[in-house]
C-alpha cells in the first residue's frame, strides 16, 4: 500500500513515516516543506500514484484534504482533532464519494475502552459518571478529542445525560451528568479514566498511552482496512468490528 502522509513534518507525521517505511510512502506533504525530493508543500503538488492519504496535520486543512481526495478518488484517514461543525459537514459530504476514516484517537486499545464504557453505562444502572483525561502541556484542545469521543459513547447509552466540562461551581452534583476533567502537564502522552459509581460499588476503566507510536501503528492498520471499503464515513468502532 502506497500512502501520502499529510502533515509529515510534525511529530506524528515523522513517526508514521518511520513506521511505514520508505517503500510504502508515495509522498510526504507538509506546509513547512519545499516541493523537492519526494517532499511536497501541498497535496495538489503531488500527482503520482497512491492508494490512500493519512492526514496528521490540522483540522483547518479539512477542506483541502477532502477536496484533493475526492478529486483523485483516494480514501483518506483523518487523524486530526477539533473539527468545527462546518468542517464536519465537509467530511460528511465528501464521504458520499470516497471512504473516509476519522477518529480523534487511533489507538485500538482506546476503541476497546469505548466499547466497554458504553456497555457499562448501559447496564450499570443509576450511577455517577466522571472522566479524567491527562495530556502534555502543549496540547491545544480541552477536553481532548479522545475524551469527547469516549464521553459521547457513554452518553449514547444514558438517555438525557449531559456533559459538565471542568466542573467549577459550588453545589450538589446534578443527576445524569457526565463530568469531564482535563489535566495538562509535562510530556504526558495520554491517559483517559472513566469512573462509574452507584454508591455501593465503583467500576473504573483506564487507558494509558505509553508511546505515540501506538497512534501511528493504529493509523496504518486502519488505512489498510479502509482501502477495501466503499464510500462512507468510518471510525474505530467500524474497524474493530471488522
Amino acid at each position: 500500500m502506497k500512502i501520502i502522509i499529510n502533515g509529515a513534518g510534525g511529530k506524528m507525521g515523522h513517526m508514521l513515516a518511520d513506521m511505514a517505511g520508505s517503500e510504502n510512502i508515495a509522498a510526504l506533504v507538509d506546509v513547512a516543506f519545499e516541493t523537492a525530493d519526494g517532499k511536497y508543500h501541498a497535496l495538489d503538488d503531488f500527482t503520482g500514484e497512491a492508494d490512500c492519504v493519512i492526514d496528521f496535520s490540522n483540522h483547518a486543512a479539512t477542506k483541502a484534504v477532502t477536496s484533493y481526495c475526492v478529486k483523485r478518488n483516494l480514501p483518506v484517514l483523518i487523524a486530526s482533532t477539533g473539527q468545527t461543525d462546518d468542517e464536519t459537514a465537509i467530511i460528511r459530504e465528501a464521504s458520499g464519494h470516497i471512504p473516509i476514516f476519522i477518529s480523534p484517537n487511533m489507538s485500538v486499545g482506546v476503541a476497546l475502552v469505548a466499547d466497554i464504557a458504553e456497555r457499562v453505562a448501559r447496564l450499570f444502572g443509576d450511577c455517577d459518571i466522571e472522566m479524567i483525561e491527562a495530556h502534555h502541556n502543549q496540547k491545544l484542545d480541552v477536553p481532548s478529542g479522545t475524551a469527547l469521543m469516549l464521553a459521547k459513547r457513554v452518553q449514547s447509552a444514558r438517555e438525557g445525560a449531559t456533559f459538565n466540562i471542568g466542573r467549577h461551581e459550588n453545589g450538589k452534583r446534578p443527576e445524569n451528568e457526565i463530568g469531564i476533567h482535563s489535566l495538562r502537564y509535562g510530556t504526558e502522552v495520554g491517559t483517559h479514566e472513566i469512573i462509574f459509581s452507584n454508591g455501593l460499588e465503583t467500576i473504573t476503566i483506564r487507558h494509558d498511552a505509553k508511546n505515540r507510536a501506538l497512534f501511528a501503528n493504529g493509523a496504518l492498520a486502519a488505512a489498510k482496512w479502509l482501502v477495501n471499503q466503499k464510500p462512507g464515513l468510518y471510525g474505530m468502532k467500524d474497524f474493530i468490528a471488522g
